[in-house]
Order: C-alpha cells, then structure tokens, then sequence
C-alpha cells in the first residue's frame, strides 16, 4: 500500500511536469514561428497549438489573443517569478503558462489549457492499471523467494533438531554440516556444534575417570576384601588382627591417594581453568615445595642444589602449580640413588623455564613418549620400594597444558633424567 502511494504521488507530480514541459515546449515553438514571420492566424490552426488559448503581451498591452480565456486577470502574473500555474475551476484543473520574451519585443506570450487533470488522471490509470498485473506478479514472486529463504532457515533448524534428538550421552558422533553463507544460522550451527564438542570433552574425561578408577582401585579393593576374608574365617590372635588391619589402612590410603590424583586430573578444564587464578610467586613457591621434601633428601643422602632462582610473578593456578613443582622433585628423588645430587632452576626470559636434573635410574628412549600416560610406570620402577601409581607425570603434563606451556624430558638410563617445564 505504501508503494502504491508513493508510485501514484509520483507518477502525479511527474505528469505536472511533463505538462508544464509541453507548454514550454509550445512556448518556445510559437515564439519562433512569430519571429520567423509566420502568421499568427495561422499558427494557432496547427495541431501543436489544438485546445490552447493564447494571448500576446507587448509591454503591459494585449494585442493579441486567441480563445475564450480572459487573460486581463493573469496580467499581474507576467512580472513574477514562475512560469507555470495550476488553477481549480469545478473540480477540474487548469494550466497556464507564462513565456518572457524580449525579442523582438519585450512582453510575455500565455497559454492557458483546460482540464489537464484529465491528463494526469489517464496517465495515472494507465499506471494503475500496469500495476494491477505487474503487483500480483510481484507478490507471487515475493512470495516464492520469502518461502525459499524461510525454507533454508527452516532446513538448517531442522537439521539441528533431527541431530539433537539423535544424541544420546553413549554416542556424541553427531555433527550438523556447515550452510554456505555467513549468517545467524551459521552462527548457530556452531554454537551446537562447539556445544558438543564440550560434551564430547566432558563424557571423554568421566569415561577416562571411571576407567581409570575401576582399573586402578581393583587391586587395593582386592587385597581389603581378600585381607578381610581370611582373618574373619577363624579366631585369631591380637597381633594378626592388628597386622590385618594395618594391611587394609594401607591399601586404603592407596585408594585415597588415587582417588584425589585422579579427582585433580579431572577438576580443571580449558573452559575453567582461567576462572581460578590469581597472582602467584613463583619462587617462593618452589622454596617451600622443596622444604617439604627436606626429611626425603636427607634419608637418601641427596644434596638438592638451586642452580638458578629469579624472582618472578605470574597469573597461575597455584594449586597446579604447586603439583608440577613437588611431582617432579618427588620423582626425582624417588628414582635417585643414594649420596647423589638433583639440580633444579627457575628463571624468565620471554617465557618461565623450571628446569630440574636427577643422577636416578633413568628411562629407556623407547619409554619416554609413554612417561606421560596415566598410570604407567617403567619396568624398572616396578617394585614394592619405590611407591607411585603412575600418575605424577600424567598431573604434569595436564597442568602444563592447561596453562598453555610444554614439557621436555630427556633422559639416559643408568644417568639420569632431565625434565624442563616451559610456562
């Protein structure tokens, strides 16, 4: 409707103009005839000049005029500015038309037409009569795309709910494909998609976890259940009930310790990680992780040496690292021999180095890419002396990524083990 008004008020004042050209037109052409020498009387009889009264003005003088129009009443009208006019008369509209002229006389020439709203009134029902075929075309055409573009929308949303209903926490294979262009629905699409790979993440880690504490947990249990059986299957003396009970607050403790390696492995995340930290000292952190180790090294004779320690700050997780800091002296002191020497430092150039050096057992080139797993242990660590489930280095290796650093570990059997965390 509003395009409607808006063609009709066009096509209205365009008209007005055509008209008001037409008449300029004649003007012009009148003029030139009257100059050229051509009578007057037979000028008017040509069809460019049908339906017009004219009337010539020399100075403030008519001397002449040609149709039934009374043209004294527009005198006063020749020394204004405009050139056109519009008049009512019974609800019809008039036109007139002034033309200057100065050779070869100074005055005016006027042409006044009756009724040009008819004019403009059959123009405007041609238009409207054009636009009562072309409109219906248009909105059937409009229709058509709008349906097209609601059915491309509607084609992705259905995708993702077809996809949605297929997900179930045992399978998040399901993916929705990419649209071709750039808008909201793409948007969208990679919401749902960056959702699930989050799920995806989740389920891995609490399917790691369950696997990782139904594997690890079996033997301790075994042993408690075990250890239980046998000393209720007779009376016993005092002595072997307080051995048995030693027996499962050991195998307990385990499972604890276990439990809270594991508990830590998975309590951080990329999306979370961020939300806990805070300014940290790195330094003094790493002096009070090794003052906690103190009665270890001196049990073994080991001589700890601070080759380097540069004071530095640092937006961190201290819990994580406070782990990497105690996992990794623990290790080395663990797989160290007695009477020997462990080397760490910690200094800043354009990233945070901790670097840290033991004269223990060492490990196999062929083990080092497997250092790293969950619990997984080299087989010359495998003995009731050195205790570990396999778990330290896997927390390492976590903690680092998760504050976006790397671990390098070299190491030669029977020499010693070389470990550096870049932050």
């Amino acid at each position: 409707m509003l395009f409607n008004v808006a063609i009709y008020h066009f096509i209205k004042e365009n008209t007005k103009l055509n008209i008001q050209n037409n008449f300029y037109n004649k003007a012009v052409y009148f003029n030139k005839k009257v100059i050229s020498g051509t009578p007057i009387t037979e000028l008017i009889k040509e069809k460019e000049l049908e339906n017009v009264d004219i009337a010539i003005f020399k100075e403030d003088k008519m001397v002449f005029r040609h149709g039934q129009t009374n043209f004294v009443q527009f005198q006063k009208l020749i020394a204004k500015n405009e050139s056109f006019y519009v008049f009512s008369r019974e609800d019809k509209l008039d036109g007139l038309y002034i033309l200057k002229v100065y050779t070869p006389y100074k005055g005016a020439i006027l042409f006044y037409e009756q009724n040009i709203d008819e004019r403009i009134e059959d123009k405007t029902q041609e238009i409207i009569s054009i636009l009562l075929v072309l409109e219906p075309l248009l909105l059937f055409l409009l229709i058509f795309l709008a349906s097209k573009m609601i059915n491309k929308i509607l084609r992705s949303i259905k995708k993702i709910t077809d996809t949605a209903n297929k997900i179930y926490v045992s399978d998040l294979s399901q993916e929705i494909p990419q649209p071709k262009y750039d808008d909201e629905v793409k948007a969208l699409v990679d919401s749902f998609n960056n959702m699930l790979d989050r799920l995806r993440n989740g389920v891995e880690v609490l399917e790691q976890f369950n696997s990782d504490v139904s594997h690890e947990l079996k033997t301790p249990l075994t042993v408690i259940k075990g250890e239980i059986e046998i000393t209720l299957n007779k009376q016993r003396d005092s002595k072997y009930y307080t051995k048995s009970l030693q027996t499962i607050d050991n195998e307990a403790t385990q499972i604890q310790m276990i439990v809270d390696d594991l508990l830590l492995l998975t309590k951080y995340t990329k999306e979370n990680i961020e939300q806990t930290f805070e300014l940290i000292h790195l330094d003094s952190l790493l002096l009070e992780t090794i003052n906690k180790f103190n009665q270890q090294l001196k049990m073994k004779n080991i001589k700890l040496d601070i080759k380097e320690l540069q004071t530095i700050e640092v937006d961190a997780n201290p819990v994580l690292i406070a782990t990497i800091f105690s996992n990794l002296i623990d290790n080395a002191i663990k797989y160290s021999l007695a009477d020997t020497h462990i080397s760490v430092s910690l200094y800043k150039d354009e990233q945070i180095h901790f670097v840290i050096q033991d004269q223990g057992i060492g490990i196999a080139q062929e083990q080092l890419e497997k250092i790293t797993d969950r619990f997984y242990r080299v087989d010359s660590s495998r003995n009731k002396k050195i205790k570990g489930f396999g778990l330290g280095l896997s927390i390492v290796k976590n903690s680092v990524k998760l504050h976006d650093g790397s671990i390098k570990i070299d190491s030669k059997q029977d020499i010693g083990t070389k470990i550096e965390v870049v932050l």
